[in-house]
């Protein structure tokens, strides 16, 4: 009995993350970063294009609105510390990935022309030269767990991943 009310109760749970709405984007502000009506090939063109330019990183976060972990992510993104980091070190643009870990991914091609032919989950963080060279193959798919990352922790490897 109880394998089958744990199945219902995890069924249950996956159906609420697969029903993405706005609500994510109306009760968590830094959601709106992962706008899925976005161009995102064009976004992250556009970025490559700007760090040839300045000569800086491009930092692509992929992730999703209905992601605690990714909204987490782009809200310290959001605060002073980061942005100055951000606008002195990389290019950012943000990418809605959708449901990548249940087969309802977007925008996966991208991940793939940059070297990695999954994402397990969200958010991913990618920093790649102006080139589009991804640096941090072996890390990039490993931020699943940013909301309960340290701010020096986050800002400390993207310190460490700019040089």
């Amino acid at each position: 009995m109880k394998p089958v009310l744990f199945a219902l109760a995890a069924s249950l749970a996956l159906a609420g993350c697969a029903t993405v709405s706005d609500a994510p984007v109306a009760d968590h502000p830094e959601a709106r970063s992962f706008d899925a009506s976005r161009d995102a090939s064009a976004d992250v063109d556009a970025a490559l294009g700007r760090a040839m330019s300045s000569g800086k990183h491009v930092l692509l976060i992929m992730g999703a609105n209905w992601c605690h972990d990714s909204r987490a992510l782009a809200g310290w993104l959001e605060t002073p510390r980061f942005q100055q980091l951000v606008e002195a070190e990389y290019e950012l643009v943000f990418v809605n990935v959708g449901m990548p870990q249940t087969g309802d991914g977007h925008n996966l091609d991208i991940a793939q022309r940059l070297g990695l032919e999954e994402l397990p989950g969200t958010p991913n963080l990618l920093v790649l030269t102006p080139f589009g060279t991804l640096l941090n193959a072996d890390t990039a798919t490993s931020w699943r767990n940013a909301a309960s990352r340290s701010e020096d922790e986050i800002y400390d490897e993207l310190v460490r991943l700019a040089s």
